[in-house]
């Protein structure tokens, strides 16, 4: 399936900041579940972009505004072909513990099994896991396909409810929160089977028949679980799928702190407000008579404030 993907982020200032230094990691990735066939990025003021891919393979774009100015607009614009989702439903037996544990003790994914920034147990999650009578029983899809649901089941998704830097512990108190969260949760939980898990961030397409709980005009998350033969297997916690062709992965890590959309400083002490829009749609629909609405979030005075809070912020209350 081939999609475009529009994602257009305002900053406004006021008063005007004197310089400003972003990243951005806003290219769907190329593997061998997808291709990005097509990626442009726009940034006014004019500057210059400079690309690299960071530790994960993720494309990371950076750029300068050295002069003063009130406003930053950048502007991604993808095309990206998604391959049909794995049929799971005949490999529940596919592969033991015994058999994930070897296939883990050969692999170098030592960084997924480790507590990260986003993701370290607390009391709170000890208990959750108690809750969930959560310990290697069963086989490992069949487990993680549980945990999926419990999960979607037990926290209600509610925009705005944490903020971008909460702790898991705000979302495991209230029982609510974002896909951050969710994701967040759940990889902790899955690292504690000793099984890899990572943070993929990126875009889900919302059909008109689906039920998704997580908002369309937005950017969002799910986690991938390394599963020996079966490789890494999304999951997608907040709306209980596993991850499909309707996903569409931009970057990955150890948990948010790795893959933020933008990432940057200014100079300055200004209101901020920050505009979001994202559009995802198969390449054969019809341009939309109307784009998806803009979210909008703004912020009180700040020295040298970081854009990555900013930007975080935004995308943690939009999934």
């Amino acid at each position: 399936m081939a999609y475009s993907v529009r994602h257009i982020t305002s900053f406004r200032y006021q008063p005007a900041v004197r310089e400003s230094v972003m990243e951005v990691r806003m290219q769907p990735r190329t593997d061998f579940r997808q291709r990005c066939l097509s990626f442009s990025l726009n940034v006014s003021p004019r500057a210059t972009v400079m690309v690299y891919r960071d530790f994960y393979g993720n494309a990371v774009h950076h750029f300068d505004i050295p002069q003063k100015h009130n406003l930053i607009e950048v502007s991604a614009q993808a095309i990206v072909d998604v391959l049909p989702a794995r049929d799971f439903s005949q490999e529940a037996a596919s592969c033991d513990w015994q058999e994930l544990d070897e296939r883990v003790a050969q692999t170098d994914y030592w960084e997924m099994l480790l507590p990260s920034q986003f993701a370290a147990p607390t009391v709170l999650l000890e208990k959750l896991a108690a809750e969930l009578k959560l310990k290697r029983r069963r086989k490992p899809l069949a487990l993680l396909q549980e945990l999926n649901g419990k999960l979607y089941e037990m926290f209600e998704y509610v925009p705005l409810s944490t903020n971008v830097d909460s702790p898991i512990d705000d979302a495991l108190r209230a029982r609510r929160g974002v896909c951050q969260d969710f994701a967040h949760i759940m990889i902790t939980l899955v690292r504690q089977l000793k099984i890899p898990c990572r943070y993929v961030s990126g875009y889900l397409y919302h059909e008109d028949q689906g039920h998704d709980r997580s908002p369309a005009a937005a950017t969002h998350a799910w986690v991938e679980a390394y599963l020996g033969e079966l490789g890494w297997v999304a999951f997608d916690p907040t709306n209980n799928l596993m991850a499909c062709e309707r996903h569409i992965r931009v970057a990955m890590g150890r948990d948010y702190a790795d893959v933020p959309p933008t990432r940057g400083v200014y100079k300055g002490e200004a209101e901020s407000e920050l505009s979001v829009m994202v559009a995802v749609l198969p390449m054969d629909a019809p341009e939309p008579e109307e784009l998806p609405p803009t979210t909008v979030i703004r912020s009180k005075p700040f020295s040298a404030e970081t854009l990555a809070d900013v930007e975080q912020q935004q995308q943690q209350q939009q999934q």
